[in-house]
């Protein structure tokens, strides 16, 4: 297949790339102007509304995963129209374009997040479930009904909502492990909080099966299939790096941090299940939390290194 990759430089499309042409595929990537050019690439400037329609005709599929950090700092109202805007905004240009060609992909996996379900403690999330309410749930749908021109177009579009993803490369686990590692990692807010986690390899398993199931379209929630509490979570980690966890953050200084930005990343609980990508034969590679953390950190049982 000929594959157009956006967010190739991120922590899902570095490890998304190298996967895709192991398997055969050419991939193409579609960057902003400025970076390095190449035979691979393909610029696009989402903010002047710009794109190389012309050398992205004749695709088989897409993968978009750009988008603004939503944890890069404090949600001040300049840093929510960017996170909004680079989702939102882009993936409306994209769809745009993908729809006017006149030999449009097949597929496109079009990143979402499980930020759509805001805030819903045990209660347990499938495809189906409704959106919350907060900022994330609004940029969720939003950034979903983006795609609208490439799915009236024919387009079979699958919105991959993704949970934490867990590596050591980056993303939430690479900035705990520092504190962690000292052992002064612990709880945050009361740790009843739900954690829906995914391993990276399993993020980019998910792609590539979403790309190659023609069953799949819509909402996919790419989650492990044992989400855990913040307090579980906490307690799977010490274990896993023979450290202490004993110092909790607490809600109300987490709030003073962080602001808007803990409510709904640190302490909100989403319970979410992968449903879709069950029922349409996806074997996850790393279905439970200790497993999946001994292998990142390639730490064996009882602590000591795999390596």
């Amino acid at each position: 297949m000929r594959i157009l990759v956006t967010g190739s430089t991120g922590l899902i499309g570095t490890a998304l790339v190298p996967l895709l042409s192991g398997r055969g595929h050419e991939v193409i990537r579609l960057v902003r102007p400025g970076s390095a050019s190449s035979t691979d690439v393909v610029h696009w400037d989402p903010r002047s509304g710009t794109i190389d329609a012309a050398a992205i005709e004749g695709l088989d599929g897409v993968v978009h995963l750009a988008g603004e950090n939503i944890a890069a700092g404090r949600w001040r109202a300049t840093q929510k129209d960017q996170i909004r805007e680079s989702r939102v905004g882009g993936t409306n240009l994209l769809s745009e374009s993908l729809a006017r060609l006149a030999r449009p992909p097949q597929v496109w996996i079009s990143a979402s997040a499980i930020g759509y379900y805001g805030d819903r403690g045990d209660e347990i999330l499938r495809e189906e479930s409704p959106p919350g309410f907060g900022f994330l749930p609004k940029v969720c749908v939003a950034w979903e009904a983006a795609t609208k021109a490439a799915e009236d177009r024919g387009i079979r579009v699958v919105h991959l909502r993704t949970g934490i993803v867990f590596s050591k490369a980056g993303g939430a686990l690479a900035k705990m492990l520092p504190v962690f590692g000292m052992g002064v990692g612990g709880v945050i807010g009361n740790g009843r909080q739900y954690m829906s986690w995914v391993a990276l390899d399993d993020v980019i398993g998910a792609i590539h099966h979403a790309m190659t199931t023609d069953g799949l379209r819509g909402p996919v929630n790419a989650v492990a299939p044992t989400p855990v509490t913040n307090r579980e979570f906490t307690k799977t980690l010490g274990r896993v790096l023979s450290r202490p966890t004993l110092f909790p953050l607490p809600a109300l200084v987490a709030r003073l941090a962080l602001g808007e930005m803990a409510n709904e990343l640190l302490l909100a609980s989403q319970r979410v299940a992968p449903a879709r990508l069950i029922a349409s034969g996806y074997q996850f590679r790393f279905p439970d939390l200790e497993g999946a953390l001994r292998h990142l950190l390639e730490k064996a049982p009882g602590g000591e290194s795999t390596s």
